[in-house]
């Protein structure tokens, strides 16, 4: 399946995305924000694709690879995670790889395609973000497609030995984006 917009689409995992997967998955800088405490082996992110495929509401989890169209290149991922089909909500985080690509809209691009295919496509009532309270960029980009900072989580994550706090953002289907 393929999600196209203006400048991007966002298309599925495949083998040959294990370079850039494992590229990005072991960047330390992006680890506070995913939750990472180790580096993946390729091993493990071999194992990863190829379950990947698996339905999202086995899985609990999708990713789609942010393909910039003209260049057709990998820029990043954005998730869905967290899956709770009980109560039809799901997490989802992103990942822009590239200082070049970053600031140009393409996040904003990827965030109204799976906010779309989760609302339309897989029917769910809410989306939700937990985002680093010092993370203005991504605060600033949630806020700019309609998410709605709803609570600050006190002293949620550890990071050398230092408590910061998270900002829940959350977006309802019946929300205007």
């Amino acid at each position: 399946m393929t999600l196209i917009s203006k400048n991007i689409e966002l298309r599925a995992l495949e083998p040959e995305d294990i370079s850039i997967l494992y590229e990005w998955e072991n960047q330390t800088n992006y680890w506070l924000d995913s939750q990472t405490l180790h580096p993946y082996s390729k091993h493990l992110l071999n194992q990863y694709l190829e379950n990947v495929s698996r339905d999202i509401f086995e899985m609990k989890q999708l990713r789609f690879v942010i393909v910039l169209k003209e260049k057709n290149e990998a820029i990043g991922f954005v998730d869905l995670f967290d899956l709770d089909v009980k109560n039809s909500r799901a997490a989802i985080g992103i990942l822009i790889g590239e200082s070049q690509n970053k600031n140009k809209g393409y996040a904003s691009e990827a965030i109204q395609l799976i906010v779309d295919y989760a609302f339309k496509i897989l029917n769910l009532n809410q989306l939700y973000a937990d985002v680093i309270e010092s993370n203005t960029i991504s605060k600033r980009l949630f806020e700019k497609n309609g998410f709605i900072k709803t609570m600050v989580k006190k002293n949620w994550v550890q990071l050398n030995r230092q408590f910061l706090d998270v900002s829940l953002y959350q977006l309802f289907n019946n929300d205007e984006m």
